[in-house]
């Protein structure tokens, strides 16, 4: 494994026609996966892939939090990649979880945390809740955290509310997935040993290359979040794990350091927050 994509979503319907190849080709790049739930039938399907992929695929389980009510989500929110859907909204099943759990192949719980792109103040509440749930069953099962953090636009509103349910309730650390925040948001998650991880953007915006510039590279996760959000130069058709490696390439350049050094650097990372 030379590679990993600590975010993907291989479980999903964009890939039923054909999966094998998607996996085929990121065993040939070198790639390892891990491949994260949002809610309880996508949490099987990633334990049941890495179960029966084996090697240097993972899974982890959570309940996504804008799967915690009922909400439509439509093309331009999802970005590259993505399709419009309704969520039929999902109580968090703790029994049904903490089941999953117990697979060999679950090294997180997540995508879990809050979402406030578009929610009133009882969606919060909800989300909050389920959020707290979960945080708690990543301390029973001693596993680390997957978390999902969108701030209402032009702040860092969820962030804030992360940093202090977390402070709160966890006994655990973990990663915080598709960073977006800023710099004094982002050195107050690695005061509490949460790396940052990040996607293709970085290959087609400089939005957060000093994010990644003042990060440590022993703190950084390289992600895909596939299928959405292709990185250059494969922008336009689906995301794949296989593409991570331009993520690779783009935090090597930010951090003026060689790729080599970078993706040994990251499978590191990988191998210390997941234990793998």
């Amino acid at each position: 494994m030379n590679y990993f994509d600590a975010h993907t979503h291989t479980n999903f319907v964009a890939y039923d026609a054909d999966r094998d190849d998607v996996f085929a080709r990121t065993r040939e790049a070198g790639v390892g996966m891990n491949i994260v739930g949002t809610q309880l039938d996508t949490s099987k399907t990633a334990v049941a892939l890495a179960e029966k992929e084996g090697g240097d695929v993972y899974a982890t389980i959570g309940l996504h939090p804008i799967h915690t009510s009922r909400s439509y989500h439509d093309a331009a929110e999802l970005g590259d990649g993505g399709k419009e859907f309704t969520s039929r909204g999902e109580v968090f099943d703790v029994a049904a979880y903490q089941a999953l759990g117990k697979s060999p192949r679950v090294i997180a719980i997540g995508e879990v945390g809050l979402d406030y792109f578009r929610c009133d103040d009882s969606t919060k509440k909800i989300q909050q809740d389920a959020f707290i749930q979960q945080v708690e069953l990543a301390n029973t099962l001693g596993k680390p955290l997957m978390l999902h953090v969108r701030a209402t636009s032009g702040t860092m509103n969820a962030y804030e509310d992360v940093l202090d349910l977390i402070k709160a309730h966890a006994k655990v650390a973990g990663d915080v997935h598709f960073f977006a925040g800023d710099w004094s948001v982002a050195r107050r998650f690695l005061d509490l040993g949460f790396t940052l991880s990040f996607t293709g953007v970085l290959t087609f915006t400089h939005d957060y290359d000093e994010v990644v510039r003042n990060t440590p590279l022993d703190m950084l996760l390289s992600e895909t979040d596939a299928p959405y959000v292709t990185p250059m130069p494969h922008r336009g058709t689906r995301n794949e794990p296989a593409y991570v490696i331009e993520v690779v390439r783009a935090i090597a350049r930010i951090k003026g350091v060689g790729e080599d050094e970078a993706a040994r650097q990251l499978v590191e990372n990988v191998r210390r927050v997941f234990g793998i």
